[in-house]
């Protein structure tokens, strides 16, 4: 019997990529093999033309769960530095096109920092999110730390990461570290949705825009509006933006090709 593929592609439109974790027996546990084979396609997809933004989701009742704890729990520090895992987050936050997150049930540890890696995380209303790793005796390594003090300040931060505890999608939404609440259930459908009408805008601004907020955030001001203005000069040398001009002139809908 053939074992169950670790991570499902889907493809609800020729523009869109829906990444599906699928460990149900350790609730998405992230093993090297799944961070890997979900780098792995997040690269393949990135270089594919026709594919404008993608999804990393899990299931209905769970997101990812965390590490997989069995492969760390007898780990030394030398094996853990060879690992290398953050390289495979790093591949998802530097994909060039927009990576959304749907979250339902149960976000924690390394599957919170996973849909960290997101520009934009959906999580349905019964979401729990939460970076419990102290509870273990180590802490949120990957990324956990420093993205969640980014989100939400430092003292908020504090909280979250010295007690460990678990936070709903109210609560994440109103600290910001997610960007939109959909019912239970409907988080896949609404980043769905929100992937559509990211892939009918004009891919290279789309790809220019979010290189230049994730470069500006943590630059000084005067350099971030440098990159601004030189983003934008970049715009007018593409035929979306002679398309996307046109065709509000014309008072019709644009087509952009990405040129």
């Amino acid at each position: 019997m053939t074992a169950p593929d670790i991570l499902l592609v889907e493809r609800p439109s020729d523009a869109v990529v829906v990444l599906r974790l699928n460990r149900p027996e350790v609730r998405n546990a992230l093993n090297l093999d799944l961070r890997a084979r979900l780098a792995d396609e997040v690269t393949r997809h990135a270089a594919e033309p026709s594919v404008r933004c993608l999804i990393i989701t899990g299931s209905d009742t769970v997101f990812a769960a965390g590490a997989d704890i069995k492969m760390m729990a007898q780990a030394d520090p030398i094996e853990i530095m060879a690992r290398n895992q953050q390289k495979y987050w790093r591949t998802i936050m530097d994909c060039p096109k927009p990576v959304i997150a749907a979250i339902e049930g149960y976000a924690l540890g390394g599957g919170l920092e996973l849909a960290l890696c997101a520009d934009i995380i959906v999580a349905g209303d019964g979401a729990r999110l939460g970076l419990p790793e102290v509870k273990l005796g180590i802490l949120a390594g990957g990324g956990g730390t420093q993205k969640l003090t980014r989100l939400v300040g430092s003292k908020r931060a504090m909280l979250l990461l010295l007690t460990g505890r678990m936070f709903g999608a109210a609560e994440a939404l109103a600290m910001g570290v997610v960007s939109e609440v959909a019912p239970t259930g409907q988080a896949l459908t609404r980043a769905t949705e929100i992937a559509v009408e990211i892939a009918a805008q004009p891919p290279i601004a789309v790809m220019q825009i979010k290189e230049i907020v994730n470069a500006g955030i943590n630059a000084p001001l005067d350099t971030a509006l440098m990159l601004e203005r030189k983003a934008l000069l970049l715009q007018f040398a593409t035929q979306d933006q002679k398309e996307g001009m046109r065709a509000f002139l014309e008072k019709r809908k644009p087509k952009f090709e990405g040129k």
